[in-house]
């Protein structure tokens, strides 16, 4: 696991001193990603500067030292990732006649690229990565990502230059770096809590697509983004074809798959371990990992004294079940507050989903045991696991069909209803309730379900339930742009490409992002077991009542860990990795929003609109709505905003660390 950074000069202005200069700024402002080892590699003559920082992980010796040069000398790479079947690839690479000097996986991709060239490279890699890779013979600079967006690549055409790298505060360093805030990446982080690709929060600077790559020669000539592997193409073979398979047979071939995929991504050099929360998701990886280990896995998990928010209980237990060598950190909220000015650093772009904050936390305990850990995320998307799967069809085959007219008609009557009435009564009827409905408060979901009355078919449903502001133009003046790929697969199932959709965009835009950024603000390597392509291949073989059943997802995987672990540890209602946002901003945090969206600051700012922010914050210290999910996007851009001005770097890398080391617990 790594980062890099680099520039091509296209006009050929640039002496080799300043080169040098350049790329060892660039690298340094994302020191956090691999501060084990450096190196910048230039050549004047074509305009190029390589810079790469290395967190040795797999061959701890010179022989990983980045930018590599391929044996022929022709292919000069920075690379960020690991590629988990280069020792599959170096035995085939050997029998072709390539010889290698040491162990690296950098050595034995710069060889597969020899041998077949990159495009026909990439899908033979099993792997996270970003790659930069020069061709010296063609001039030729060559950009690529793994297949699910793992691991993060940022470009962009600067002046003369075309910049790149893992994070946009590398290509903030760059001196002619003058880009603009792009009011339409705005408009969406309102909307959706994080940036989608392609689009990043500068205007002329974009995030390369997952399975994708793109190139660019010295003479401004090179290639358009290239898909070589998309989970629509998966999604759709796997609805044309349907593998028929009994729940045993299924059960026995994903247990089979996954202790595969984990057994791949235990490989390291360093000292390894699991994030575990008690879900189902982790603690399946957690268990075949146990189950592939001869002694006890190190665990890690965050707790907080907070009803509806703390599952360290649960962890704990699973845990002692596996008899894993588990640590457990209970963080009083003070602690995690902390976190929060921490965040645009941390996170680089305006970045809105709040368990950023616990995913940290868990990172940086995580980091003081061991150097590379595994999580369970991806298991949602691939095998059914968020509640819209399984109600949002059954409630459109309910309402679907009803006269719009007549829909919209009820939608107004229960948009009239404010919530905080619906609550009252609630709560004055709760003695008298069944238990599974007590200290439910159903006053928000009434909107949320006149908002589902209102949309006109199955797209605009997906689309409203992914929305935190339905009508970011509220906020911002600007063009929205389309989202970015909702339709892109040809499934017929409404459930089926909400998935789809999902893991095209939700999962590497927020879910990954989170993951990667919490991680590499402490050096800490995150790998993920479930985004693996062949497990995501057999997902989408699987029958929609293997994956969904009797109201519940993630079916098959229940299976699978009630192998390992009583259900009795793992069946319970599905709990989100959270803190109570929503609470702090009454209290504790009231001041600091205050601040950030107070008119004042906001038109001074220039770029939202202080009325409809002032009235959901009203409306929120108050009690009368629960506008946590609008006011957190908000509330992130200003504070991004104010970190820097969007023209200059925003923080050294030495912020990073600090604020990680910084945080006492």
């Amino acid at each position: 696991m790594c980062g890099f950074a680099g520039v091509l000069d296209r006009a050929g202005r640039t002496q080799t001193k300043d080169l040098q200069t350049v790329g060892t700024r660039m690298a340094d402002a994302i020191i956090h990603r691999g501060p084990d080892d450096s190196g910048v590699w230039v050549d004047a003559e074509c305009g190029i500067a390589l810079a790469h920082r290395r967190l040795s992980i797999i061959d701890l010796s010179p022989n990983g030292h980045q930018p590599m040069h391929s044996a022929s000398g022709r292919y000069v790479v920075a690379y960020n990732g690991e590629l988990y079947n280069y020792r599959e690839l170096r035995k085939d690479l050997l029998s072709l006649g390539h010889r290698f000097r040491g162990d690296s996986d950098t050595e034995v991709l710069l060889a597969a690229v020899e041998e077949w060239g990159l495009a026909k490279s990439l899908p033979k890699f099993n792997a996270m990565f970003a790659i930069a890779l020069w061709d010296r013979q063609e001039r030729e600079l060559f950009l690529a990502r793994d297949r699910f967006g793992e691991k993060p690549l940022y470009y962009g055409k600067v002046n003369s230059h075309v910049l790149f790298g893992s994070e946009l505060k590398a290509l903030r360093a760059h001196p002619e770096f003058n880009c603009e805030i792009d009011r339409g990446a705005l408009m969406q982080l309102m909307r959706f809590a994080y940036v989608p690709t392609p689009r990043s929060i500068f205007t002329g600077i974009e995030k390369l697509p997952p399975g994708s790559w793109r190139s660019f020669r010295a003479d401004g000539s090179g290639q358009p983004v290239t898909r070589y592997w998309s989970i629509a193409d998966v999604a759709n073979a796997g609805a044309r074809n349907r593998v028929a398979r009994s729940d045993a047979e299924a059960t026995e071939e994903l247990d089979r798959q996954l202790r595969r995929s984990v057994e791949m991504r235990m490989a390291a050099d360093v000292p390894l371990g699991a994030f575990l929360s008690g879900g189902i998701d982790s603690s399946t990886i957690v268990a075949l990992m146990q189950a592939l280990s001869t002694k006890p896995v190190r665990t890690f998990t965050i707790g907080f004294d907070v009803s509806g928010y703390n599952e360290a209980v649960q962890a704990k237990a699973v845990a002692a079940h596996l008899k894993t060598d588990h640590t457990e950190l209970y963080v009083t909220p003070h602690e995690a507050q902390n976190v929060i000015p921490r965040l645009p650093v941390l996170y680089d772009e305006p970045f809105a989903d709040s368990s950023q904050i616990p995913t940290f936390l868990v990172s940086q305990l995580a980091r003081q045991h061991v150097t590379v850990a595994l999580s369970g995320d991806g298991g949602d998307e691939l095998f059914g696991g968020y509640n819209r799967y399984f109600w949002a069809e059954a409630i459109w085959r309910k309402v679907g069909p009803l006269p719009y007219r007549a829909r919209l008609a009820l939608a107004r009557a229960l948009l009239f209803v404010r919530p905080a009435t619906v609550d009252l009564w609630f709560k004055r009827l709760d003695p008298y309730l069944p238990l599974q409905l007590r200290q439910r408060v159903p006053g928000d979901k009434v909107h949320k379900l006149a908002n589902v009355l209102k949309v006109h078919d199955t797209n605009e449903l997906y689309f409203s339930l992914v929305s935190t502001w339905k009508n970011p133009g509220e906020l911002v003046e600007a063009d929205e742009p389309p989202h970015p790929l909702f339709g892109a697969s040809t499934l017929t199932n409404f459930t089926d490409r909400m998935m789809c959709t999902d893991t095209m965009t939700y999962l590497p835009d927020d879910i990954l992002v989170k993951v990667d950024r919490a991680g590499m603000g402490v050096s800490l390597e995150g790998r993920i077991p479930f985004l693996d392509p062949d497990v995501a291949e057999f997902a989408w073989s699987l029958s929609r009542e293997q994956r969904i059943r009797d109201g519940k997802g993630k079916w098959l995987l229940r299976e699978v860990l009630a192998r390992y672990a009583p259900r009795a540890l793992f069946e319970r209602p599905k709990m989100g990795f959270g803190i109570p946002i929503d609470e702090w901003l009454r209290g504790p945090l009231r001041a600091w929003a205050n601040d950030l969206l107070s008119p004042e600051r906001v038109r001074r700012d220039g770029y939202l609109r202080p009325e409809p922010l002032q009235e959901k914050l009203r409306e929120h210290v108050t009690g009368q709505r629960n506008w946590q999910h609008h006011l957190w996007p908000a509330l992130m851009f200003q504070a991004w905003l104010a970190n820097s001005s969007p023209r200059a770097p925003i923080s050294t890398s030495a912020s990073v660390r600090g604020a990680g080391e910084a945080l006492s617990v």
